[in-house]
């Protein structure tokens, strides 16, 4: 491999001079820069990334974790993380986590050792003391999705209206016995939009029932017979709100095969507005989350606080930000 010091003989200068001219450091004359930039392309001299990383202390390198990019909501996310840290000239590493706490405490620690400059986390869970442990070290952190309080700089939607106003629509088309699709409790989304739901009834003066909760047991693919439990119990809603859209798909496919029209005999209504949302039959009325903007406006202030820390020496505030949100109305509601 071509070394900096072979650059600098064949340029005729010092090694500190060749790195000046590549640092873009304006000490050097306009002649020898000149010189050493036609000797790099001349040998085709490839900087050490790991080496620039160890001097500056800093990878120009983040990472994103999420739960599974088998989600639909996250590849919406991580395009808008990955293009606007590409404009920043940042690289973005991808992390699964798949719900496990101690697979996001693996990534933390190897990331770190590698001078990852920064986290942004999807995929906190509420035992998750290790990304608040980060924070509080001075490590900038940016969570989006799942977010628990205002300590650490987040964006996201205000997951209880998103629900409250799903409801309400449904509400308003004259459902009275709208059943919903509870995602894991412990994650703070889902609780919030159930209450969101609880809130709508409420106001509504509609009587809160518990045998029209269908609450999640393994995974989302559990919706199928849980919704067809449902039917088969007799508890048969008028309108089912689901906590996520790949929620919605399931019921909706639980609600064919037991031979019910959508929306003539059940309306059905998700949150997200993934990609599918719009091309499955009939197409799913939701509550869109700007999903891109969610994942371009974390990077943003993930790069702030990185760039805030190299001036000062400390991260800045933290801020939450809330995105708004907005019905979609297809044709799975009535």
């Amino acid at each position: 491999m071509v070394s900096l010091k072979d650059v600098a003989e064949h340029a005729g200068v010092s090694p500190s001079t060749v790195s000046r001219v590549l640092s873009e450091k304006p000490v050097v004359n306009e002649n020898t820069r000149i010189r050493v930039m036609d000797a790099v392309r001349f040998l085709d001299y490839k900087p050490n990334e790991l080496a620039k990383s160890l001097k500056l202390g800093r990878s120009n390198t983040i990472a994103l974790m999420v739960p599974s990019i088998q989600n639909m909501i996250f590849p919406a996310i991580t395009r808008g993380v990955e293009d606007t840290a590409k404009k920043a000239g940042y690289t973005v590493i991808l992390c699964n986590t798949d719900e496990d706490v101690e697979e996001e405490k693996r990534y933390i620690t190897r990331l770190r050792t590698r001078f990852i400059d920064g986290f942004i986390v999807a995929s906190m869970l509420p035992g998750s003391d290790h990304i608040r442990k980060l924070w509080r070290e001075g490590f900038p952190v940016v969570l989006t999705c799942r977010i628990y309080d205002d300590s650490i700089d987040a964006v996201g939607i205000d997951n209880e209206t998103a629900a409250f106003e799903a409801t309400q629509y449904l509400i308003r088309g004259g459902h009275k016995k709208i059943a919903f699709a509870l995602g894991r409790e412990e994650i703070p989304l889902y609780r919030d939009r159930f209450a969101g739901y609880r809130r709508a009834l409420d106001s509504a003066g509609l009587p809160y029932d518990e045998e029209l909760v269908i609450r999640e047991t393994i995974g989302t693919g559990s919706f199928y017979f849980l919704t067809q439990n449902l039917i088969k119990r007799g508890t048969r809603p008028d309108a089912i709100l689901a906590s996520s859209d790949p929620k919605a798909f399931v019921v909706m496919r639980a609600l064919h095969d037991a031979g019910l029209s959508i929306p003539d005999d059940v309306s059905v209504m998700g949150i997200d507005n993934v990609e599918t949302s719009s091309q499955i039959e009939p197409p799913l009325s939701t509550v869109a989350q700007p999903l891109y903007e969610i994942g371009a406006l974390a990077a943003s202030k993930l790069i702030r606080q990185i760039q805030h820390k190299e001036k000062t020496g400390k991260l800045a505030p933290a801020q939450v930000d809330i995105l708004k949100t907005d019905l979609i109305i297809r044709k799975s509601t009535r």
